[in-house]
């Protein structure tokens, strides 16, 4: 994805360019501006008829995100599309393929029509505990460029198996699929906390 960032963490704005033919999924209602570009709403599932359906309106009430989804599709070189996302915040990219991400509940803004994501479920205890997605995480699958975003500032933190760390759930915007952690409730303050540990390889996660 060839992309360009502007606003800083005000007004943030991602201006990608696309090739004639070249698409990328857009998050429904991001899209500011475009020119060379036909946009299309599609249901946020790679599924067709009544099971695509039914796919994106699951996708909808377990995620949080729409149930349909913008593919944008460029119609000579040079094409742009300028997306944004709905709080002002930091736009940060996510190399997809050996690498997979979950996803915390609105942080998808775009990504190569090459990347997309499907619904992970937890356990009962991350579910009934975890501030938000409840039984369902978003989980990447596919190789490419996928763009999230945050309230605020994002920060990365790598994580080791002998160096755990506890985040806020209400914090945390993306992490390493194969991380493993916990959800709990810390008293009093009624606040969840997820400890991190447990990962074949250091592991990256993103959180403001």
């Amino acid at each position: 994805m060839k992309y360009e960032l502007s606003g800083g963490n005000t007004c943030p704005l991602a201006t990608v360019t696309l090739d004639k033919g070249e698409s990328i999924k857009v998050e429904n209602g991001a899209m500011v501006y475009m020119k060379g570009v036909t946009i299309a709403g599609k249901m946020n599932s790679s599924k067709k008829g009544l099971s695509g359906l039914l796919g994106a309106i699951g996708r909808s009430l377990t995620s949080g995100e729409s149930m349909f989804i913008t593919q944008a599709t460029g119609d000579a070189d040079g094409g742009q599309i300028g997306v944004a996302p709905a709080i002002p915040g930091k736009i940060e990219k996510l190399s997809v393929g050996k690498q997979q991400y979950c996803l915390n509940t609105g942080a998808f803004l775009a990504s190569d029509d090459s990347v997309s994501y499907k619904m992970k479920s937890q356990s009962f205890n991350k579910a009934a505990f975890g501030g938000t997605g409840g039984f369902y995480v978003m989980q990447t699958e596919g190789e490419g460029d996928m763009l999230v975003n945050a309230f605020g500032d994002l920060v990365e933190l790598t994580v080791t198996s002998d160096k755990p760390i506890s985040i806020d759930n209400e914090h945390v915007v993306a992490w390493d699929a194969k991380l493993d952690y916990d959800i709990n409730v810390n008293f009093p303050k009624q606040s969840n906390s997820s400890p991190l540990r447990n990962c074949p390889k250091p592991a990256k996660i993103l959180h403001f």
